[in-house]
This record gives structure tokens, sequence and C-alpha cells, in this order.
């Protein structure tokens, strides 16, 4: 019976916190049956009796003495310990709860959702228990149970809140299961298709190749037949020819022996033959005398071919005199043009003598660039090196890098530029970033990698995304932002260096990638068109070579410009065209990335021809630099200039031009054309940050 009751007492609760919810008034239900509960507890216990310290009572009885591990006295005395803690039993209070525990999770219905709640309640019973008896630690013990009630409480909420979010992500996840399987299904019919046309594109290769064998054995048949008609037409020739001959000279003896049979050809009348004489003789004298008559009539006349020589040779003279007085009028108009620009000459002389004279007298005088020797690092030496070939403002550069690097090599720490819009993404950052201090040449490697990654890569992103990202794969993610400001301090100062400059120009947005990929992929093609004039593989080819290959890889190319690269390679004007030159060190370049002369000049060449040919366009739109030019007008006016420029070019161009895809140009609807404008200027910057440059000739070759 007092079993009975005591289930009746701990399983009554349990009821009522099922049926009262979440709710302020059901919490204080719930409080108030807790403490029923509490009352109705057999046994109570509370720290105002006695409650037993177990197992903590029994450690002063099981400490051994120090004894001999083998002695009988040693091991009874552990005997005896070992049945004395066997027969220690827990506290009442103790079983107690656990007994209350045990009821009441068998009691609950774990078949719901809300099972690990109501799995929860019976631990906050006996927390509630404990709190209440030891007073002396019930603050504590209280807010520890608030505080954990109040993260319940806030991951319950947050669990509520990510129930949509997770039906969101199934309904998404079916979504797209179906839209893969649909995918998947339309490859599949597609790839049927795809197998049903190539296997009648087998058969119908099979059945022409059996037509192709089949005509080729009809057309030997009739090349053998041919060949026996004609050897018999040359046989029935011949025989023709003989027969011929035949009957000619069976004719020549039949006429020879008519004559010989006809009477009264041999015996002609003397009488006839002498009267047929007379007047042989009387047409004799009358045409003689009609001779002579004519040679006295004609004596003085000129014969016709000889006037018509002559009349020939007098229209050639005048056509002569004529071209000579035009010839003469263009030479007196140029000779005037001549005097007049020699005027002009004078004048700009004069002028120029008299601004020289005004500099001379109010400019400082040229500066003394030997004082730099001493300042430089390297001493004379290095500072011969820097300056060979350069003018007074390279000279400055050259000096600001060496006074920039020695002020970068003080630092141990770059200033962080924020976050801002206007900052570059990999230098957003607050705070100060550490300066790694890396060599010229660390840094000029460290760059030709991030080349190399750059056109390896299929997927292309943003250039200073992929910049900030091949640093992380690098150097990691701690130590990504430090190298991008110690790069960017770098490649900032160094303006001088070909690789560095380039590489600042992109990564700022002033000029696209495609710029330096497309320079190299030139020097690869004119390296692999000289490796195969090279047939020995010798490594030189004779300047005549090397001055064709630059014609024919370089078209366009002026013959000043050719000749600039010729006398870059070393070539002037006493070497002859069987010199050797060595031609794999043209490509060499030096430990911190400076190519030679003849790539620098091939840059400098394409620099000046972009510049050139967006002059051109300029001129040609014939608008001023803030007015705006419709797309058909820049469309009209690029194909005028370059003619021969095909229709992928050119929307590229236009692409690049007006910011918008290059299949989205329209460049068959010229109504589209003539809505769509921009700024002049703003559409000649665009271009100039791209690979642009002449496709063909201003004037094509009408043979072509």
């Amino acid at each position: 019976m007092a079993n009975l009751q005591e289930r009746k007492s701990f399983s009554k609760p349990r009821i009522s916190i099922q049926a009262s919810g979440g709710t302020p008034e059901a919490k204080g239900i719930e409080k108030r049956k807790l403490s029923q509960k509490r009352r109705t507890l057999p046994l109570q216990l509370s720290l105002g009796g006695h409650l037993s310290p177990w197992p903590t009572y029994t450690s002063g009885q099981t400490v051994l003495h120090n004894r001999k591990p083998c002695s009988d006295d040693s091991r009874n005395r552990a005997n005896s310990c070992q049945q004395q803690s066997m027969s220690i039993s827990k506290p009442k209070y103790l079983e107690q709860l656990e007994n209350y525990l045990r009821k009441e999770l068998l009691l609950l219905d774990l078949s719901t959702d809300s099972a690990q709640e109501l799995r929860l309640q019976p631990y906050r019973e006996i927390f509630e228990f404990f709190i209440e008896d030891f007073k002396t630690y019930k603050p504590l013990l209280s807010s520890i149970k608030n505080a954990y009630e109040v993260m319940l409480a806030h991951q319950k909420e947050r669990i509520r809140s990510l129930e949509p979010l997770k039906a969101k992500i199934v309904t998404m996840n079916e979504d797209c299961s179906e839209r893969v399987l649909a995918m998947r299904a339309e490859e599949r019919y597609e790839i049927s298709v795809l197998k049903k046309e190539k296997m009648n594109l087998l058969k119908l290769i099979d059945k022409k190749n059996e037509e192709k064998i089949s005509l080729q054995s009809e057309v030997a048949k009739l090349r053998r037949s041919l060949a026996e008609e004609y050897l018999r037409y040359l046989t029935e020739r011949d025989a023709r020819k003989i027969l011929i001959g035949d009957l000619n000279e069976l004719r020549y003896q039949q006429e020879d022996m008519s004559l010989a049979q006809t009477p009264g050809v041999w015996g002609e009348d003397p009488v006839k033959l002498t009267l047929a004489l007379k007047m042989t003789r009387q047409d004799l004298t009358r045409t003689q005398m009609e001779l002579n008559t004519m040679k006295a009539n004609s004596g003085d006349v000129v014969p016709r071919r000889d006037l018509e020589m002559q009349e020939k040779t007098n229209m050639e003279l005048q056509e002569q005199l004529e071209s000579l007085k035009a010839d003469y009028e263009e030479v007196q108009k140029e000779h005037e043009l001549l005097l007049q620009l020699h005027m002009s000459t004078l004048k700009e002389r004069d002028q120029f003598y008299n601004e020289l004279q005004e500099i001379q007298r109010t400019s400082t005088p040229r500066p003394d660039w030997t004082k730099c020797e001493s300042i430089i690092a390297g001493g004379p030496e290095r500072w011969l090196v820097l300056a060979e070939g350069k003018n007074s403002d390279q000279l400055v550069d050259v000096l600001l890098e060496e006074i920039g690097m020695g002020l970068l090599r003080e630092k141990d720490f770059f200033p962080g530029l924020g976050f801002g819009d206007a900052i570059p993404p990999f230098l957003r950052f607050d705070g100060p970033v550490k300066n790694k201090k890396p060599s010229k040449k660390e840094v000029v490697n460290l760059l030709k990698d991030a080349w190399k990654e750059r056109i390896a890569e299929e997927q292309k992103e943003p250039f200073p995304d992929f910049f900030f990202n091949f640093l992380e794969r690098r150097f990691g993610v701690n130590d990504a932002m430090a190298w991008a400001y110690t790069i960017f301090e770098n490649i900032k100062l160094f303006r001088s260096s070909e690789i560095m400059n380039q590489f600042y120009a992109v990564l700022m947005g002033k000029n696209l990638e495609s710029v330096y990929i497309n320079q190299k992929k030139t020097l690869s093609h004119l390296l692999k068109e000289l490796l195969s004039v090279d047939t020995q593989n010798e490594g030189s080819i004779t300047m005549e070579q090397f001055s064709t290959i630059l014609k024919t890889t370089f078209p366009l190319k002026k013959e000043e410009q050719i000749q600039e690269l010729m006398e870059a390679v070393g070539w002037g004007p006493d070497s002859s065209n069987t010199d050797m030159l060595n031609y794999r060190s043209l490509f060499n370049e030096d430990e911190e990335g400076q190519s030679e002369p003849f790539v620098q000049r091939l840059w400098e060449q394409y620099e000046s021809d972009k510049e050139a040919y967006l002059e051109e366009l300029k001129q040609e739109l014939d608008l001023d630099p803030l007015e705006d030019v419709t797309l058909l007008k820049m469309r009209g006016t690029l194909m005028n200039i370059d003619p021969t420029m095909d229709k992928q070019t050119l929307s590229a161009y236009l692409s690049q031009a007006y910011q918008i895809p290059a299949i989205d140009v329209p460049l068959e609807d010229e109504e589209k054309q003539g809505i769509i404008s921009i700024k002049v200027e703003t559409a000649l910057d665009r271009l100039r940050m791209a690979d642009t440059k002449r496709v063909g000739p201003r004037e094509p070759d009408p043979a072509s």
C-alpha cells in the first residue's frame, strides 16, 4: 500500500505538467504542484536532518598502513576492508531520488514529438528538490538552473525560427532534384538523337565510300578502253595515210600515162606560137612604158608607211611635251610651297632661338647625375648600370625608385586603408599590416607565378579577387593581407619594371589582362616562327631571315618600324644581311623581370600604334570628346578606318566601348544601334584599356 501511494504521489504531477502547456499561468500551476509533490515525497529528508556523506565517510576506514605486500596480516586486513566497503549502502535520500527518477522515466510517453522535453521534466524536479533542500547553495543552484532555462528557451526560439528555413530547403532540394532529373532526361534524349544521327551519318559515309570505290573502278575501266581506242585510231590513221599515199601515186601514174597517150599536145602549130609571142612582146612594151611613167610621176612622193611612222612619232612627242608642261607646273607649285615652308621654318627657327635664349637665361643648369653615385646602394658601378641609355626624366624615376625602396625597407608596418568602397577589395583592412620586406627579385617571381596560374585557370574571376585568393593559397589566410599590401606598395613604386608596371595597371583596372596575355602570345608566336626557320636548331639565323620573319609576322608595321626592331637587335648600317643573330637571347629576362631592348621596342611600338589608331578613330568621328556617339556611328567609323575587320572583332570592340556583352551587340538592328550612345571620351578610354589594334590596312588590296 505504501508503494502504491508513493507511485500515485509521483505520477500525479507528471500528468498535470503535460496538460499545462507553456503559458505563464501553466508555469505557476506547475510550480505549485511541484511544491505539493515535494510534500508528498515519502521519508522526507532535509538539511536539518542527518544526510549521509556517502561514500566519503568511509574514507578514513579504508586507509591502509604500510605493510609488506606478501604478509598474511596485510592480506587479511585488505579482505576485511573490501568486505566492509561492500557492506556500505547508499544514503536513503539518494535512493529515493533515483527510484523516483526511474519511475518517472518509465511512465513517460516517448512516442510524441515533445518526448525530449518530457524526458527533461523529471530531471528538473530532481534539481528543484536539491535547490529546496540545500538552503546554503540555493542561490547558486537557482542561478545555474535559470541560466540553463534561459539558454534552452533561446535554443527553442532559434529552432522554431529555423523550421520555415528547413522546410524551404527541403522544397528547394526537391525542386533542384526535379530539375536535375529533367535535365538528365533531356540529355539522355539528346544523346539518343545524336547517336541515331551518328549511325545515319556512318551509314551514309559507308554508302558514299562504296559509290566512290565503284566509280574508281569504272574510271579505271574507262581509261583502259580509252587507251585501247586511242591505239586503234592511231593504227587506222597511219593506215589511212599510207593508203592516201598509194592512191596519189596511182593517180600520178594514170595522169602520166594519159598525157603520153594524148596526140597533139607536143605537136603545136608554129603559126599560133609566133602570133602568141608577138602579142606577148607588145604587152611587155606597154607595161614597161606605164612603169616608167609611174616612176616619173612618183619621184617626189613619200611612201605611206614612212608617213604613218612620222605621224606616230609626232604624236608621241606632243604627249611628252604636254606631260613635261604638267610636271613643270607641278614643280613650280611645289617650289612655291617650299618657299612658303622655308619662310615659316625661318620664322619658327627665330622663335625657337628666342625661346632657347629665354630658357637659357631663366632655366637652372643641367643636373650633375654623377653626384648620385655615392648615394645609391652599390656605388658608381650600379649607378652606371641604372643610368645607361636613360634621359633626365627617366633618371629622376630611377632615383625616386631607389629612394622609395630605402623608405619602404625602413617601414615595419603599413597603415590599413579601411573598408571604403573606393578601396580595392584586396586592401580592405583596418589596422596596421606587417611589411614582409621581400626583395625585388622575389616580387617579380611572385608576379610571374600569379600570371602563370591566371592564364592556366578555366573559370575566371575578377582579377583583384584572383590576386588575393592566390596570396591566400600561397601564404595562408593569416599572411595574405600582409603580402597584398607589401606587393601593392612595391609595384606602385617600381614603375620602370615592365612586369610590375603591367601588373599594377591590370590590378587597378587601367588595362585589361588580355593586353598582357596577347602580348605574351605574340612573343610566343614570333619565337615559334624563328624556330621554324632554324632547321638545324643552332639558335642563330641570318639578319635577312630575321627581317623576313618580322615582315611576315607583323604585316601592318611600316618599314621604319621594322628598321627600328632590326637596330634594337644590333643591326647597323655597316652590318650585312649575312651576319648571324642569336635570336633566343632576344626573349631573355634578367632576375628583376627586365626584358631585352627588342621586346621593349615591340611594346613601345604596340602602345604608339594603339594611340595612333584611337586618334584616327577620334578624327574620323569628328565629334567633341564630351558629345555622345551612337553605336551605329561608332560601328560605321570602325569599318571605315579598318575595312577588313571581321564581325567578331567588331563586336568585341563595341562591347568594350559600350560595356555590354559581346553576344548582345545588335550588329544587324540599326534602330537599336541608333539608341545606344556614350560619350566619345569615355568610349576611347575604354578602348585604350583593352587590346585594341588595327586588324588590316586602311585600304585593302583589290586582289584580296
